[in-house]
């Protein structure tokens, strides 16, 4: 049987999965974090850390705990992770193929593959060398300089804004956790060093059909990491070409990584997939969530930018309006969302005057005074993150 389910359960459904329901708690770790399993994208002031700390995790802005990392990883996005899980992760990042791995480095692979260089093979190698070069922390522009001498011409194109020669930028980024390393949280423009305790065996292991750098581990399992697990279970329901644009990967790729455990339901009469330990929730969600604080109130939050629950690629679930879906995913200059009982409800940008933190709000429907006091006590929330003044 079909379960049919309304785009304000699926949003409810990821509020909970996400853990945004969650009350702040200054006895839990850094990594208790359901997503940090996919990563979390640290972008913009307000990155990876407000992130966390939404989902009720004691960290403040600025200050990184020693057991997370960041790695340049799903779309050549900075990304948090649980430092422990970096291997794990490089071996989820893999390309699936060498179709994916070509989707991955753009307008690399059209040069690379007249070379006779498959974008597997490619990646490989920029990562070996990569791990090479930095045996130090290491800047962005100086490893970029050292990567230019070390590689040929199908790795390096003319770029005209820098009138120089360089490296495509995408073997440039993806390359880097398959080098086993890391970047250094904070720094602009960015700083790599090697992640301690990286499996050495592991660098440049990026070739699924050329079996593991564990020769007991199965090419095809991702563990906790499987990417397209993590989606349907964070951002579900979804479908194959959903899931393929939030990884940048080839809609045949996701389809024959598709699990055997997923279930079709309909949201609002468009076909999907959610996993089956997860219907039950999915099913549930029409009960309004906890909001952390008073018994039955909503759960208020100020999204970052590139938070999760804005990434997923179904849009018009998360903001049916056209108009209201271009004012909060422009080209550039993202605005943050407010979240409230898993509906957008409007957008904010922040507005520092020295320790003073101010909001620019853009109300989508008339807020209440019971709305308009939640949204005040999370801008006194990020004030605090920041170690700022609400003003």
């Amino acid at each position: 049987m079909e379960h049919r389910v309304s785009a304000d359960q699926v949003r409810r459904y990821r509020v909970r999965a996400q853990q945004l329901d969650r009350a702040p708690d200054a006895a839990r770790v850094p990594a208790d974090a359901a997503v940090l399993d996919a990563g979390v994208q640290d972008t913009g002031p307000d990155g990876a850390l407000w992130a966390l700390a939404l989902r009720g995790v004691p960290v403040r802005a600025g200050a990184w705990p020693e057991d997370l990392a960041v790695a340049w990883s799903v779309r050549g996005a900075p990304h948090a992770y649980r430092r422990a899980d970096l291997p794990a992760v490089q071996r989820a990042l893999r390309p699936y193929s060498d179709a994916d791995a070509g989707k991955r480095i753009y307008d690399a692979a059209k040069p690379l593959r007249a070379a006779g260089i498959r974008p597997t093979d490619a990646l490989g190698h920029v990562a070996r060398t990569m791990h090479a070069v930095v045996d130090a922390p290491t800047g962005k522009g100086a490893l970029s300089t050292r990567m230019t001498a070390e590689l040929d011409e199908p790795y390096l194109r003319w770029c005209r804004p820098c009138g120089a020669t360089h490296m495509f930028e995408m073997p440039f980024r993806l390359g880097a956790l398959h080098a086993g390393l890391e970047l250094e949280p904070g720094t602009s423009p960015p700083v790599l060093r090697r992640s301690p305790g990286f499996p050495v065996a592991q660098v440049g292991a990026v070739d699924r059909d050329a079996g593991d750098a564990d020769p007991a581990g199965d090419p095809a399992d991702d563990g906790a990491h499987d990417l397209v697990r993590a989606v349907l279970h964070l951002l579900g329901p979804a479908t194959a070409k959903d899931v393929a644009a939030f990884l940048d990967a080839p809609v045949a790729d996701v389809k024959r990584r598709w699990p055997a455990d997923a279930v079709p339901v309909e949201v609002d009469g468009a076909a999907a997939s959610v996993l089956a330990d997860d219907l039950p929730a999915l099913l549930g969600a029409a009960d309004r969530a906890d909001g952390g604080g008073t018994a039955g109130a909503p759960v208020v939050r100020l999204l970052g930018p590139y938070d999760l629950f804005l990434q997923a690629r179904d849009r018009h679930v998360l903001v049916p309006e056209p108009a209201r879906g271009k004012a909060l995913w422009p080209v550039l200059g993202r605005p943050g969302a407010v979240l409230a009982d898993g509906a957008v409800v409007g957008t904010w940008r922040p507005r520092a005057r020295g320790r003073r933190l101010a909001l620019e709000l853009d109300p989508w429907v008339p807020w209440d005074a019971a709305l308009e006091r939640a949204v005040a006590e999370q801008h006194e929330r990020l004030a605090a993150f920041r170690g700022a003044d609400p003003a």
